[in-house]
């Protein structure tokens, strides 16, 4: 009885390396679902970077940005971040989500130069001044959200030492402002501080061109 022939070591190698390929190939695979399945959808949205980079792919114009749908704000960030720009962030977003959307801070970025913990508004422009450069003028730059000197006061984000500085606002019209942007949301324009209780229109007549929303 003659004996089986030796297997071929080639050959034994060739089935070796394929094997060991297909399941490189089988790893990346599931790899990739793993990553599409973690990966978080939606949050902030870059609109247009200052970068000069086109604004997304809703097909509008460069420079035009279409109306937000219902609870979502436009805030420009711009001074000391890492990526300047137009972003889209969501209602009740603070001041924080808005730098962390634009990149995060620069090395030259003075932290404590404006407040991280204020709720953001539709509209508005963030400054992140640099260390040893005057902080944004405006209410809310600060920790306590008053305005510097020959600033419009924001009611949607003056706290109530802020607001008692208005002609006609003492203590008890400064929490009554405050309770009703916390019981209705921010302030959409001006026209709504009549709907606060004992702002008659006297007192609006004051307030309406100190005072910005």
């Amino acid at each position: 009885m003659s004996a089986s022939p030796a297997p071929d070591p080639r050959r034994a190698r060739l089935r070796a390396g394929a094997g060991a390929a297909l399941v490189l190939v089988l790893l990346g695979l599931a790899a990739a679902v793993l990553v599409t399945a973690l990966t978080p959808h939606g949050g902030t949205t870059v609109v247009a970077p200052t970068t000069g980079a086109a604004p997304g792919s809703s097909g509008a114009p460069p420079g035009i940005v279409a109306s937000p749908s219902p609870g979502v704000l436009y805030v420009q960030v711009v001074g000391q971040v890492v990526h300047p720009g137009l972003y889209e962030v969501r209602d009740g977003d603070r001041v924080m989500d808005a730098v962390v959307a634009a990149g995060g801070f620069t090395s030259s970025a003075d932290r404590a130069g404006i407040n991280l913990a204020r709720v953001v508004a539709d509209g508005e422009q963030l400054v992140v001044p640099a260390v040893g450069e005057a902080p944004p003028v405006g209410a809310g730059a600060g920790t306590g959200g008053a305005a510097a000197p020959g600033a419009k006061v924001n009611v949607n984000t003056a706290d109530a030492t802020a607001l008692e500085t208005l002609p006609r606002v003492g203590p008890a019209m400064a929490q009554r402002i405050i309770d009703w942007r916390t019981k209705n949301g921010r302030f959409r324009s001006i026209q709504d501080l009549r709907s606060v209780s004992g702002i008659g229109d006297a007192t609006f007549a004051q307030l309406e061109p100190l005072v910005t929303v």
